[in-house]
């Protein structure tokens, strides 16, 4: 795994990870108007969890795993329900240069697993719960 990589090396080097090593990018987008099911369908084909919603080049929200759980338990037609009706509005985002721990504690306590990288208004990428654990987490080397 990329980020655990990253992580581990720059640990062995003495440095603290910051997202910009490990963040995924590029994002897969979306936007507002798109049916859930179709942003639902890209996030599989892309294997991410979740797609980030931009109104043009502005940051308008995030669609994640649990987002597009929550509008299927809805029983609305996911192929009509647009994704501005069931992301998370102006979510709350990092800098490239958060470390992992400050990502994880704003993570945690506002209790989400997607957190977007901005620089200023540009999205940069994504940094998901699990990177942050890869890049903690220091595996035995094989052998």
């Amino acid at each position: 795994m990329r980020s655990a990589r990253v992580a581990e090396d720059l640990r062995q080097r003495g440095q603290v990870a910051v997202l910009r090593d490990l963040m995924h990018s590029p994002v897969l987008t979306t936007t507002p108007e798109t049916s859930v099911t179709e942003a639902a369908a890209g996030m599989v084909r892309a294997r991410v969890g979740s797609a980030v919603v931009m109104q043009g080049s502005f940051l308008a929200g995030i669609l994640s795993e649990r987002d597009v759980l929550r509008a299927a338990a809805s029983a609305e037609d996911l192929q009509r329900s647009p994704v501005s009706q069931w992301m998370t509005p102006d979510p709350q985002s990092a800098t490239p240069d958060t470390t992992v721990a400050e990502a994880a504690q704003i993570m945690l306590l506002h209790g989400f697993r997607h957190l977007p990288v901005l620089d200023g208004r540009k999205v940069l990428g994504v940094v998901s719960l699990r990177d942050l654990f890869a890049a903690r987490i220091t595996r035995p080397a094989a052998g």
